[in-house]
């Protein structure tokens, strides 16, 4: 059988300078150790099926009325698991479940803001740099910044961690509540009246 005239056929293509050329780029690139090309592949998986978020919860016992928790998410439907298990592996940290209301779908989820501070972050910084959502993730690293420095704690700067949260992911579209509600409640007695 004759093939095309522009595709190499197998048998040429292992001999000669083509394979000499083929085999000889091994030597000259770094190979990736198996430990770094599953991060590299992570991040892939990261970047298609994963999310990061401030998710804003009203409780009664939150001094401020609202707390606002960092969470990490990867999500795939249950016959693919191994690649959560991936996940806690290469995060060192998380917990797999099913998704509430859709048990076919699991989730890979980090929730503790220490375990993301130390293996989401430095993770984001070193393989998702060409993420097309760069820009969520400065927010979110921002975020975090502001809950070491402790801000949370007072209202300004709980609020300033609500207007970060609003300003990701599409800019806050999903959110259930407006913002001005939100930050009504955290500033509630904490900012002057300004009204004669």
């Amino acid at each position: 059988m004759l093939g095309h005239p522009c595709i190499p056929r197998y048998d040429s293509v292992l001999s000669g300078r083509y394979r000499d050329n083929v085999l000889g780029a091994d030597n000259q690139q770094e190979r990736l150790s198996s430990t770094e090309a599953r991060r590299w592949f992570m991040a892939g998986v990261v970047e298609g099926e994963g999310s990061w978020c401030l998710s804003i919860k009203k409780h009664p016992t939150a001094a401020l009325g609202y707390y606002v928790q960092p969470e990490f998410f990867v999500y795939q439907h249950r016959c693919r698991r191994q690649l959560l298990e991936m996940a806690q592996e290469v995060f060192g940290c998380g917990r797999i479940s099913p998704k509430p209301g859709n048990p076919d779908v699991l989730v890979f989820a980090i929730m503790s803001r220490p375990a993301i501070s130390e293996h989401v972050l430095p993770f984001m910084r070193r393989y998702m740099g060409f993420s097309s959502r760069k820009a969520d993730m400065e927010l979110f690293e921002d975020a975090m910044r502001r809950y070491e420095l402790r801000e949370h704690l007072r209202p300004d700067g709980l609020a300033a961690i609500v207007e970060i949260a609003y300003a990701m992911n599409m800019n806050g579209k999903q959110r259930k509540r407006p913002m001005d509600e939100v930050l009504n409640r955290i500033l509630r007695g904490h900012t002057l009246n300004t009204s004669g």
